[in-house]
């Protein structure tokens, strides 16, 4: 996001203050963010506030002092995004319209940048056939509009019309403003730990967050890749715009994955899946008697090889983990070669900086042609995105 140029333009709704955490959000992602008001807006937020927050001037009338002659045609244009934050109905209306009476809208028409457009208002006001015609219009010619969110409203109802949330309209930007290079590719991650009851009480598990795996996904994602998403239990957000699917045992990732897995061109199968499950899964729970319990496993599915060996996969690439704590290279390379990966990341969770739990993580990348390339210590976004571009280097190698 950094060099990136984006506008925000803020219209007359309640919902205005919410576009100075916008701002702020941008600001610290190191986007050069401007500002521009409708007079409306400024009843509700003042621009010294958008000032403040931007270090740039903030332009809220066509015939302001500090408003240059042609500062309408040349924000627009050049910049990367405009984001629309809070559109209220009537902007909507006039951006559908062709309508230029001020400085927003008539930057608004002359921008040559994408267009980003969030409404935020009343629900009946955004279900009216006319505002939802309004809507179909910008989508047509190409703007991207975010779904508002529903709940309680500041004119006392409850429905759709709520401003998306500054995070979200910051992910929703970062796609926008991301290389759509991985266009037409459907991609299936999975990613997290599985469980495996004893009792109705107690189970077995592992130390996975679900990290590496939900990176992969978003990165994937914002992309332009299309994204289903299997995860065992974690207490993270879904990325936005991925398709997800909530799995706790290794059997229900089994059944997620292999369903319909022939129709994806790519498989990363980051999740930590239990090797082993107790043999009985006792109905009550198991009480303490004073001496060594004995607890029988069984080997639970291997996924990963079922879909090595799965003589319809045609074009596809697959992609697996290996989390290790010795003899880390040795490990992975015999992990690719019987389960016919054509990739595997191989990491040693046994470091304190890499692996389970922590937001970094320093990797082994093997191919199926013996190469192997060694990632020093980087945040795991960094991790996913190195991941994806050597996936799309080989995709297109198979075409």
């Amino acid at each position: 996001m950094k060099t990136k140029r984006v506008i925000v333009g803020v219209t007359g709704g309640i919902a205005a203050y919410k576009a100075a955490e916008l701002v702020r959000l941008l600001v610290k992602e190191g986007v050069q963010t401007k500002v521009a008001m409708t007079q409306n807006a400024t009843r509700f937020v003042s621009p010294l506030t958008f000032e403040a927050l931007s270090g740039n001037k903030v332009i809220a009338g066509m015939w302001d002092a500090e408003t240059g002659a042609m500062d309408h045609i040349h924000w627009g244009q050049d910049s990367d995004l405009v984001i629309v934050a809070p559109a209220t109905a009537n902007f909507i209306a006039k951006m559908a319209h062709g309508l230029g009476d001020d400085f927003l809208s008539t930057m608004v028409l002359a921008a040559s940048a994408g267009i980003l457009v969030c409404p935020a208002m009343n629900t009946h006001m955004f279900l009216n056939p006319v505002t939802q015609a309004n809507l179909g219009l910008l989508k047509e010619r190409g703007c991207v509009v975010m779904e508002p969110g529903e709940g309680g409203l500041a004119c006392g109802t409850e429905g759709a019309g709520r401003l998306p949330e500054p995070e979200e309209i910051l992910e929703e930007a970062r796609k926008l403003l991301s290389p759509q290079d991985l266009a037409g590719l459907r991609f299936l991650v999975t990613a997290g730990p599985t469980i495996e009851p004893l009792d109705p009480v107690r189970y077995m598990t592992n130390r996975s967050s679900g990290r590496m795996g939900y990176a992969i996904a978003g990165g994937a994602r914002m992309r332009g890749g299309a994204v289903t998403l299997v995860s065992g239990p974690t207490n993270l957000n879904p990325p936005r715009g991925v398709a997800f699917v909530r799995v706790n045992t290794a059997e229900e990732m089994r059944r997620a994955v292999l369903d319909g897995c022939r129709s994806f061109d790519v498989i990363i199968k980051a999740a930590a899946v239990l090797d082993y499950k107790p043999k009985e899964r006792a109905v009550q729970k198991i009480k303490r008697k004073g001496q060594e319990q004995t607890l029988e496993l069984i080997e639970n599915p291997d996924i990963l090889a079922e879909l090595g060996c799965d003589p319809g996969a045609g074009r596809r690439l697959l992609v697996g983990f290996a989390a290790e704590t010795e003899d880390l290279l040795v490990h992975a390379q015999e992990k690719l070669k019987k389960k016919n990966l054509d990739m595997i990341v191989a990491n040693d969770v046994s470091r304190h900086d890499a692996g389970f739990e922590v937001d970094t993580n320093s990797v082994k990348v093997i191919y199926r042609d013996g190469r192997v390339e060694e990632w020093a210590l980087m945040p795991k976004e960094e991790v996913a995105n190195r991941m994806l571009d050597r996936i799309k280097e080989m995709w297109e190698k198979t075409a």
